[in-house]
């Protein structure tokens, strides 16, 4: 393509300004600057011709006809220069990757008599299947466009591309043998299983492309490790290196996706990444966004009010707008809100709907089609439309509630004016006070252009055992290839020699007792120089050390149980006393639950005792619940936004400081919020500083801890401000637990939000608490929380997911399936043996995987590293009440706040304490009269 695109630049500003005369456009050549000439000198005449019919409206602020991310990305690409295109939802970023394709391979096809080869030139890798199959825009209307072009002047170009994932025909997947597409598009997990299958993966030797879409929501979690790994593989495989080519919404840090899109090579001076570019377009649209509230104060007006004024100002801005995306923050409030919507407008099955993952497909795909047609007026959704398909007629994104990270926002929020030059139109309604400074400052930093860093995780063993069990099965091979494909994927350039050996002793099954455990060796790894003096393989020189495949079936068990997805189900809920059958809890709630804890199933309160498998254990109880049923369905909050938090409560308290009310009052109206926001904002702190003093406010310098002695519960509660999201949290709370049972004798109870997390013990134990925090070193928050998590449901439950990751436990086999219930059975038989085994790799991922990517060690750790160097500082105060920052974390301590309706009158209750102790009016209306303008 280079010598090709050389020859027209200097023609391609004037075939533009031609084109769009030619299409009655008026402009004044010296006013108006096209600068598309390097990307319009990359694309063929009847490319570019193409493009011209599609797109062919000047938009003076883009420069020309391309979007800024397709300027910056089809040089680049045309010159094979790995790139990692970063731009919002709706600007063009996939199309601007297969337009570089799509262009070189009709020059191929052209300049061969027989076409192009019958083989895959480029891969199309995506996160969803939906979004394989959504892609009409991007690739078959150029396609279809193109060689209709050609065919009017008698020239027949073919190029063929289908898609490829588990939903596939046999008959399908025969016919792409036999008439090979040139573009596949496909899914990591089936990537995999092409490159093990034995005459596929011939097919991809040919590959010169390959495109990662939506690379943001791969990179942080292991269906993205697993894909990393898979393109190292594939590197391997073909006759020249792939350009890759990574697609993503707004993400941050740049560098390290983009990384992780490439890959590298070990050197001798370590882990070097291949060359690459970043196209940077993340913030060519502009932003319409705003932070909205029923009412100016969430404590004293009534739900049912602030429920009819939620809904009334909802249908408002639907009635406003053409098509309206409401996202909520779980599955069962996107129905509640559709369900709402109807009850009080004038909707119904012709103009709305709801959209989930637990819908059925056809159903799915009916709402995504009327809304890509613009026939519904509204849609209600939780995560399931952040991605993928093209909506035109969207023109405003509802988000109620926080959806807990600035990259989530704009992800969500770009969904509206899904075109560029198109106003992003976003409206965020709280409901929960507090999520009123969380959504403030959340909207603020998206204006201010930040995003929250993906952490992507690292040397994960279940990952690395299929991998290298697939490696082995096309094997044998020699072992340093193995190592040195494993370790060019960036999620383990860092692997070490220890690690790499505790993998292999597993899949080598070099423990004592291990096959007695039915858990068999998968690989062999020897050196190709036995006793007799003929090595194995002629292909190796002997004393080559060599790995492959262990046993006759290893190609079916690799082909049937690969993929990081992890199976769930619901486990029944007994009473000890009786065996009686109570109901179902989801799995993923039991992550929350201690021995001691008390939930709501039914209307009815029970203590957790223990879980066995798929049951659960539970005796009646009257107490308070300690946790709320909603708990395991919300997102956590993006560690860097708590960070951001923090600092913005730091510069509240100075102007309350420096202003007073009214100064902060003026001062949040230069934030996306309405008035509503503002007041109760301001309220709420000052009435918190007038309470505790400016201590009790945690920064991102000091730690605000409360001591509450409540004598109605017998209870001492610790409440922790730790604004560091749930992850943090988790990890941080189970630590201190951990540390004041041991020093009270006593059982901690632990309840846990974004913005804190509250310990409690019986009243007549006592700690010193301050001194515990400042006591733990960083060195030994690691070694503690681990052992923290000894049995555990949580460690149960991961252990469980890794233990069938690295096909310990074997999901499929000889046509039997066993459920994720009956897996983690066999989990429970195994946890023993594998936890006493030094080094076990299973094992060292559970741990790794609760603690880095769940609990946050190493943000726990850099805290109290920061607290030890004096950069941070503890505040304690004793109180008679929570304090009103507290009130979120003392109400999960006293009531379950969705089944239960008296959270209002417990959020009351404390609020008129407090009022009363620092002298204020019931309603708290603190700082004066709003007579500051």
């Amino acid at each position: 393509m280079g010598e090709r695109s050389s020859a027209v630049e200097g023609s391609a500003e004037t075939f533009v300004r031609e084109q769009l005369s030619g299409r009655g456009f008026d402009y004044d050549s010296e006013a108006i600057d096209i600068d598309d000439a390097d990307a319009f000198s990359r694309l063929s005449p009847d490319v570019r011709a193409w493009w011209i019919e599609q797109f062919g409206e000047f938009v003076p602020e883009n420069g020309g006809l391309f979007t800024p991310p397709q300027k910056g990305a089809i040089p680049l690409i045309d010159e094979g220069t790995n790139t990692l295109v970063c731009a919002p939802t709706g600007s063009g970023k996939t199309l601007s990757s297969f337009t570089a394709i799509i262009d070189d391979l009709f020059e191929r096809a052209e300049e061969r008599d027989d076409g192009l080869e019958n083989s895959v030139y480029c891969l199309y890798v995506s996160p969803l299947k939906s979004l394989a199959n959504d892609i009409h825009r991007n690739l078959t209307e150029p396609l279809e466009g193109i060689s209709e072009r050609l065919e009017a002047r008698g020239e027949s170009v073919e190029i063929r591309h289908a898609i490829r994932h588990g939903d596939t025909s046999d008959a399908d997947r025969q016919r792409m043998l036999e008439e090979t597409p040139h573009i596949l598009n496909t899914t990591p997990e089936t990537l995999a299983i092409l490159l093990n299958s034995p005459k596929f993966k011939r097919k991809l030797e040919t590959v010169e492309y390959v495109v990662v879409d939506e690379i943001h929501s791969l990179a942080a979690n292991k269906r993205g490790t697993h894909l990393a790994v898979s393109l190292e593989r594939l590197e391997r495989l073909c006759d020249r290196s792939p350009t890759r080519i990574g697609c993503s919404a707004t993400v941050e840090p740049l560098d390290a996706v983009g990384k992780f899109l490439v890959g590298g090579t070990l050197t001798p001076d370590g882990w070097q990444p291949r060359e690459f570019e970043i196209v940077d377009a993340r913030f060519v649209r502009g932003f319409d966004i705003e932070l909205r509230c029923p009412t100016d104060d969430l404590i004293h007006t009534p739900r049912g009010v602030i429920t009819d004024r939620f809904y009334a100002q909802l249908d408002e801005l639907v009635a406003e707008h053409t098509n309206t995306l409401v996202f909520t923050n779980t599955r069962s409030g996107a129905e509640r809100v559709l369900h709402n919507l109807r009850e009080r407008g004038d909707y119904d099955e012709s103009n709305s709907g709801c959209h989930h993952g637990s819908l059925s497909k056809d159903r799915r795909t009916e709402i995504e089609e009327g809304l890509k047609r613009g026939e519904l007026d509204v849609v209600t959704t939780s995560t399931s439309l952040e991605l993928g398909i093209d909506m035109p007629y969207i023109d405003l994104v509802v988000q109620v509630g926080s959806p807990k990270s600035v990259a989530a926002l704009l992800q969500r929020v770009g969904r509206a004016g899904h075109r560029l030059g198109r106003t992003v139109k976003g409206r965020v309604i709280a409901l929960d006070r507090d999520e009123l400074v969380e959504c403030a400052v959340m909207l603020k930093k998206a204006e201010e252009g930040f995003v929250d860093r993906v952490f992507i995780p690292e040397n994960a063993h279940d990952v690395a055992a299929q991998q290298v069990y697939g490696m082995a099965i096309n094997g044998p091979l020699p072992e340093a290839e193995v190592r040195q494909t494993l370790r060019g994927a960036y999620p383990y350039r860092n692997y070490t020699g220890d690690e790499y050996e505790s993998l292999f002793r597993y899949l080598t099954a070099d423990y004592d007792g291990m096959e007695e455990k039915n858990v068999y060796a998968k690989v062999w790894r020897d050196e190709n120089d036995p006793p007799g003096g003929e090595h194995h393989h002629d292909d190796f020189a002997p004393g080559t050390p060599l790995v492959g495949k262990r046993g006759r079936l290893a190609r079916v068990i690799y082909m049937t149980n690969i993929g990081t997805i992890p199976d769930s189900f619901s486990c029944d809920v007994f009473t000890r006393s009786g065996d009686e059958w109570i109901g179902q809890l989801d799995e993923s709630y039991l992550d929350t639950l201690e021995a001691g804890d008390v939930f709501v199933l039914g209307g009815a309160r029970y203590e957790y005792r223990y879980r066995r498998g798929s049951k659960v254990y539970v005796d009646p109880t009257s107490a308070r619940p300690t946790v709320p049923s909603w708990f395991s369905e919300r997102l956590p909050l993006s560690y860097d936004l708590g960070r951001e938090i923090l600092r913005f409560q730091r510069e509240l308290l100075d102007r309350f400081e420096a202003d007073g009310p009214p100064g902060v009052r003026r001062w949040l109206r230069t934030l996306p919020l309405d008035e509503n926001t503002v007041r109760a904002v301001t309220r709420m702190f000052d009435a918190q500083r007038r309470y505790a003093g400016d201590g009790s406010v945690s920064t991102d310098r000091r730690l605000a801890i409360e001591v509450e002695l409540d004598r109605d519960d017998y209870r001492r509660n610790y409440h922790v401000h730790s604004n560091y999201g749930r992850r943090f949290n988790d990890g941080f709370s189970r630590l201190l637990a951990y540390r004041c049972a041991q020093r009270a004798n006593a059982n901690v109870k632990v309840a846990v939000a974004d913005n804190g997390f509250t310990l409690s013990m019986p009243l007549n134990r006592k700690v010193d608490f301050d001194r515990i925090v400042r006591e733990i070193a960083p060195d030994e928050v690691r070694p503690d929380l681990r052992a923290a998590l000894s049995g555990t449901d949580l460690l149960k439950r991961y252990f469980r997911i890794n233990a069938t990751r690295a096909l310990m436990i074997l999901k499929r086999y000889k046509g039997y399936e066993k459920s994720a219930s009956q897996q983690q059975v066999s989990s429970e038989m195994l946890l023993g043996f594998a936890d006493d085994k030094d080094g076990f790799a299973v094992m060292e991922e559970t741990y790794r995987e609760i603690l880095e990517d769940k609990l946050n060690v190493d943000a726990i750790s850099a805290f109290l590293s920061a607290l030890e160097a004096g950069e941070m500082d503890l505040f304690v105060a004793r109180v008679g009440s929570p304090s009103p920052r507290a009130f979120g974390l003392a109400t999960l301590m006293a009531s379950d706040v969705v089944l239960a309706e008296d959270d209002s009158a417990v959020l009351q209750a404390f609020h008129d304490r407090v009022m009363n102790e620092i002298g204020g009016e019931a309603r708290g209306e603190s700082g004066g009269s709003d007579t500051d303008g």
